[in-house]
């Protein structure tokens, strides 16, 4: 062909790994200068440019690399040229396919100029294209495997090195590899630990946070409504250990190096150092948050709440027992075993159905039959009273003590505040003192509260097994009392169960 009638495209591409290695020969500028002077001498007319900036060349899911098939499609080019082959891409099916089949079918003249390539010329450097490709590629393996054993290896040292920081931290400014509280989130983040400690679903505290138009966060999962708070995002915040001061990485991987797609790991494969950051709530906290959660866990919204979800477990495999919808033709709802129905032509477990309503109605009148034996209200009326009177001295020096704490913090929290009015200290040393003693004011209060609301154990026991015995003359049991008392039952193949609870014999 004449060389007068092509119409060129430079391609030109540099990746992040490139950035880091501070290769000035791969620079977009450079790239450029050397693709023009190039074609200035050959006499060739460069119609269009097209620059993937920070794109891995080890897929080709680039936007002007898209761009510029689209214009061959439409022949308003018929000539590439990039600097080498590497240029192009460094995943060697993929660039052989383009050198080999797609360029020649649509009569493309693709040249790399370093590489001494030339498509529409016959030389041995086209012969051992493939073979440069598949060196490229494993450049580009070779350059993953040190990335990611660069990260490995400041993750084992309790440095953060992800993109996005937890919702409630930010990254240290004069640190990256450090996490430091964000004040405002970070209250955000306590107050949904402590609503679902206070027996708030998910659920509603997601919609607490919305009806109060507080910002989700970044990474919310409600992709419809970037408004609107959503059950994972709270899960996810309430399952986060990073929130205890432990730096908790390595939970995602690629699939490799080619490939974008995520997967998570096993939690035994996570990176975990304990005490790298200042944390937003206690362990404590966290751990009574975990206890609570299963109960919970894989619930959605549906029409029907039932008393027993999140409870049941097949007791031959141990995976989760489902409770289907009604059946329209019965309106019955029936139970199956979990790892039954996702691996159903294995044959690994079996069905474990079971008629819900009637389950549920043996497993109450199991629990009651238990709560019967359980406790016994008339012993615990006589022997009340005495033990009032001796313990209510000491819960009163008790509850003075605390709350003399109380207002020591409250006081310290306004000399501090006109220390900062004053100019005293700066805003950054009065935020940092604020958050301690904020911290331990919650913590003081916390503690006021179960002493004031409780004057001794066995008074609050009294009132809590006056309830259930009440419970057990009308046998009415809510779902707040299962999830309360239950904590798990096993379903068994020839249909006996097995329940598991939380509360301890009362004389």
């Amino acid at each position: 062909m004449n060389r007068g009638k092509y119409n060129a495209g430079a391609y030109i591409r540099l990746s992040r790994e490139d950035e880091d290695k501070n290769v000035e020969s791969e620079s977009i500028k450079n790239q450029k200068s050397l693709i023009y002077q190039y074609a200035k001498e050959n006499n060739f007319s460069i119609e269009k440019t097209y620059i993937d900036d920070g794109y891995s060349g080890t897929n080709f899911d680039r936007p002007e690399f898209k761009r510029m098939i689209n214009d061959i499609e439409s022949k308003k080019i018929n000539m590439i040229i990039t600097k080498d082959m590497s240029r192009l891409g460094r995943d060697y099916i993929g660039t052989g396919s383009l050198i080999e089949k797609y360029f020649p079918e649509r009569n493309v003249r693709y040249i790399a100029i370093t590489d001494n390539i030339d498509t529409f010329i016959d030389n041995t450097n086209n012969d051992i294209a493939p073979f440069k490709a598949i060196m490229n590629d494993m450049y580009a393996k070779d350059i993953s495997k040190k990335i990611k054993s660069s990260l490995r290896a400041k993750q084992k040292e309790g440095k953060w090195v992800g993109g996005r920081p937890p919702y409630g931290y930010d990254k240290n400014n004069h640190d990256k590899n450090h996490l430091v509280i964000n004040i405002e989130k970070s209250e955000i983040v306590k107050r949904i630990y402590m609503m679902f400690l206070d027996n708030y679903s998910i659920a509603n505290i997601a919609d607490a946070l919305t009806k109060e138009n507080i910002p989700v966060p970044s990474f919310s999962y409600n992709k419809i409504n970037s408004n609107v708070w959503n059950s994972k995002t709270i899960r996810d915040i309430l399952t986060n250990r990073t929130y205890t001061g432990d730096l908790v990485q390595n939970k995602r991987n690629k699939v490799n190096y080619k490939i974008k797609k995520i997967i998570n790991n096993n939690p035994k494969d996570y990176i975990i150092v304990e005490n790298t950051h200042e944390p937003i709530i206690t362990r404590e906290m966290f751990n009574e948050v975990q206890r609570k959660l299963p109960k919970s866990k894989g619930r959605r919204d549906k029409k029907e709440n039932n008393l027993l979800d999140g409870l049941l477990y097949c007791g031959e495999c141990g995976h989760r027992i489902m409770i289907m919808p009604r059946r329209k033709r019965d309106n019955n709802h029936y139970t199956i075993c979990n790892y039954y129905r996702t691996n159903i032509k294995l044959g690994l477990c079996t069905m474990h159905s079971n008629n819900y309503d009637k389950l549920e109605k043996e497993v109450i009148d199991v629990l009651l039959s238990k709560l019967k034996k359980q406790i016994n209200i008339e012993y615990i009326d006589k022997k009340l009273d005495k033990v009032v009177k001796k313990s209510i001295d000491n819960k009163r020096i008790e509850n003075d003590k605390i709350l003399f704490e109380i207002n020591k913090i409250n006081n310290q929290l306004d000399e501090l505040y006109i220390d900062k009015l004053n100019k005293r200290i700066n805003y950054e040393q009065y935020e940092r003192i604020r958050t301690k003693l904020e911290e331990n004011l919650y913590l003081k209060e916390e503690q006021y509260k179960k002493t004031c609301s409780v004057n001794n154990t066995i008074k609050y026991n009294n009132v809590v097994y006056r309830y259930i015995n009440n419970i057990l003359k009308h046998k009415k049991i809510s779902r707040k009392l299962i999830i309360n008392l239950i904590e798990r039952i096993d379903i068994h193949e020839d249909k006996t169960i097995d329940i598991k609870v939380h509360f301890k014999k009362i004389v």
